[in-house]
């Protein structure tokens, strides 16, 4: 095996988030070590409150530790590459679901199965089959409309449903 082999170019290694994993485990440790102390303690003396409060104390600095580390090293600075975001999605063939009140299951189903064997994207393939024009896929695959409640009426315009708040016992 030649020196150097095993480096993979371009990879990341993510130790700040297994710290971070790692000061979880330790807190679920003494989350277990303070509730056997507290059981073991005897009516209202309890001899193994050193522990606990050795036990919290640590687990509330490592996890103060932890997440500063964590925010300013992994979190800080994020952003989201958008277009590459929208191409992922444009290329799901999952957003074919969005589109099921409006094209119908039976063709929802033959797009995707289309989609899944030729590559193209549900979009294109919407517009090729004339099921919808451009403007209603926009409307309709809006990430702001895509993550709202909606009621569909048998007589929903395509791009045209409604929006609708649902109340706790609506979603059931």
């Amino acid at each position: 095996m030649q020196a150097g082999s095993s480096i993979m170019p371009g990879k990341v290694n993510p130790v700040i988030p297994e710290v971070v994993n790692q000061i979880a485990f330790e807190v679920i440790g003494n989350d277990v070590t303070v509730s056997f102390a507290a059981e073991a303690g005897q009516l209202q003396l309890n001899a193994f409150e050193p522990i606990i409060a050795h036990s919290l104390f640590k687990s509330v600095n490592h996890l103060q530790a932890g997440c500063l580390t964590l925010a300013t090293r992994c979190v800080s600075g994020i952003t989201a590459n958008r277009e590459h975001l929208r191409r992922g999605v444009e290329r799901s063939i999952g957003i074919v679901t969005a589109l099921n009140p409006y094209i119908g299951y039976a063709n929802a189903t033959e797009i995707a199965q289309q989609a899944l064997v030729t590559g193209q994207s549900v979009y294109d393939l919407v517009l090729a089959k004339k099921l919808l024009t451009p403007e209603q896929l926009d409307q309709i695959l809006q990430p702001e409309v895509l993550t709202r409640p909606r009621s569909f009426g048998p007589g929903a315009a395509p791009g045209k449903a409604e929006a609708v708040s649902l109340g706790p016992t609506q979603i059931d």
